[in-house]
């Protein structure tokens, strides 16, 4: 086993600039994986020669939980994982070979961690019986060596199309009996601006509400952006609804939008839009901040009112300046999804972000816009990432320097790669 160096603390971290800061976590994370791995192989062999005889414990499992004083139901999946991960031996002494050789590879170098790791170990246990010993290392080899760079929605889309492909029939479908509906919604404002949501649906319209909402409301990838997604589950449905009701309204038979994502009057001071700095007044009912409103501008989720400093209005959004119909269709061909890389999200949960901002005289056609879901597109408005137009038409992304040192442009390749 290579000897592991952990990276050392500065002294003051609070002085530590985010860069410092980012290549810390991702150096201990690495210690955590790579130690992990060699524990897996400690146990691995505890296993092989019996815990019963060198410690008198029942199991590894068990002796593993009064050492690391944990529970056996905490203890019992961290072993679980070092014999999958590792060869053992049988009673008669033969060797047995490693379920998934490859993820233990990856697992040794630091490359993924227990979440995948569980998660590819799933997935094999779940493979019909019939499945060739071929076929089941080569699924296996697929998904670690993905599992090194994707997430887990990137991993499972892998999985469920390597369980197509092994089994194409599936399990065949059951079809739910409809009851009776009865639907009920309340929607009030509240003295905070907040707004407050109450319903009650029949089982029918409760499963498909759940099951929209579920679609949306998953945890973002943490390999893509370097953190973990910490909304909580009721954050996470509540953006999940945001989206649903923007996918509604961009709808083309969508009554008084007609498919423009117009939707409210934002009154902004010019200063004020074009710093993103300040507020902005919503339907003279609300506030939201300039920055905010100035992302909103992207895909005309408001008609802008832009105010001088003395209050006189200078410019009153219109139709025409917003991203038309027929350039919509073209981005949606173009992009085929947001371009951000390793988003999976399709055209219809998209914004059409303008790279020059239009406030600050970007114009509104092919060469200036790119689709954005609406997570990437707050995270190009307030984050470190840069969005630019390569040579060839394409949208690029520039990563923030502690990912990448050298900034090295980066696309999209999911969706060119699926169609």
């Amino acid at each position: 086993m290579s000897e592991t160096i952990l990276p050392e603390l500065p002294q003051e971290l609070w002085r530590a600039g985010k860069l410092e800061l980012a290549h810390g976590v991702q150096q201990f994370l690495q210690v955590i994986r790579v130690a992990t791995a060699g524990l897996g192989q400690y146990l691995a062999e505890i296993e092989s020669r019996g815990a019963k005889d060198l410690y008198g414990y029942g199991s590894t499992a068990t002796w593993f939980a009064d050492v690391a004083g944990l529970s056996f139901g905490e203890a019992r999946p961290v072993v679980d994982r070092a014999i999958a991960l590792n060869p053992t031996r049988g009673l008669d002494g033969t060797e047995l070979p490693a379920v998934a050789p490859a993820t233990a590879a990856a697992a040794a170098e630091g490359a993924v961690g227990d979440e995948r790791i569980q998660q590819i170990l799933d997935f094999l246990a779940s493979l019909p019986l019939d499945t060739s010993a071929e076929d089941r290392e080569h699924a296996e080899k697929t998904l670690a060596e993905l599992a090194r760079h994707a997430g887990p929605r990137q991993l499972a889309k892998a999985e469920q199309n390597i369980l197509g492909w092994l089994d194409p029939d599936g399990a065949e479908p059951k079809e739910p009996e409809p009851k009776q509906p009865r639907r009920e919604l309340t929607l009030e404002r509240r003295k905070d601006g907040f707004w407050k949501l109450n319903g009650l649906l029949d089982d029918e319209a409760g499963a498909r509400t759940a099951a929209a909402l579920e679609a949306y409301a998953s945890p973002r990838p943490v390999d893509e952006f370097g953190q973990a997604d910490l909304r909580t589950k009721s954050e996470r449905l509540g953006d999940a609804w945001v989206d649903l009701v923007d996918l509604a309204i961009a709808c083309p038979d969508q009554p008084g939008t007609s498919g423009y994502r117009t939707l409210v009057h934002v009154t902004i001071g010019l200063d004020e839009l074009k710093s993103g700095l300040g507020t902005a007044c919503v339907d003279y009912v609300g506030t939201m901040t300039a920055r905010d409103a100035r992302m909103a501008a992207c895909d005309c989720l408001m008609l802008p009112v832009v105010l001088n400093a003395a209050g006189e209005p200078l410019d009153v959004g219109r139709l025409r300046r917003f991203v038309t119909p027929g350039q919509r269709r073209a981005l949606n061909i173009r992009d085929r999804g947001c371009a951000f890389p390793g988003c999976h999200r399709p055209p219809k949960n998209c914004h059409a972000h303008h790279i020059e901002h239009w406030a600050d005289g970007g114009p509104t056609d092919l060469r200036n816009l790119t689709l954005l879901c609406g997570f990437h597109h707050r995270l190009i408005h307030h984050g470190d990432w840069q969005v630019r137009m390569a040579a060839d038409g394409l949208p690029e992304f520039i990563p923030p320097q502690y990912l990448d040192p050298l900034r090295r442009t980066r696309r999209n390749t999911l969706h060119r790669a699926a169609a």
